[in-house]
């Protein structure tokens, strides 16, 4: 089962995730859940770059991928990066309710 960690900042807003383990789907190459949840976070620490261009830290390899907000950055990256993150819970949380087996979501941490 992947496990999903998800911070929050005392606003609410998301400043972490944490996805560990297989899904077991499927055979690896082959598990479009673990496919989808770490194309997501993926995609988060591409956004984060790229779109907000706020301060972080993160990184995707096998069986684990996170992503975490540094202080600093601007309000406007703040707020994109606010978004990026609450998007991506919100596909994760989407994933988890149709593979309930395979993946959770969990707050705090």
């Amino acid at each position: 089962m992947i496990t999903v960690r998800v911070g929050r900042a005392d606003d609410g807003s998301v400043v972490s995730l944490h996805a560990e383990g297989h899904a077991g789907y499927a055979e690896p190459g082959e598990d479009i859940v673990c496919a989808a949840v770490t194309a997501l976070v993926v995609t988060a620490l591409i956004g984060l770059k790229r779109v907000a261009a706020h301060p972080h830290e993160g990184r995707a390899g096998s069986g684990k991928a996170w992503c975490r907000l540094l202080p600093g950055g601007t309000p406007e990256s703040r707020l994109k990066a606010a978004a990026i993150l609450e998007t991506t819970v919100l596909g994760l949380q989407d994933i988890a309710k149709d593979y309930k087996h395979y993946v959770r979501v969990t707050e705090g941490g």
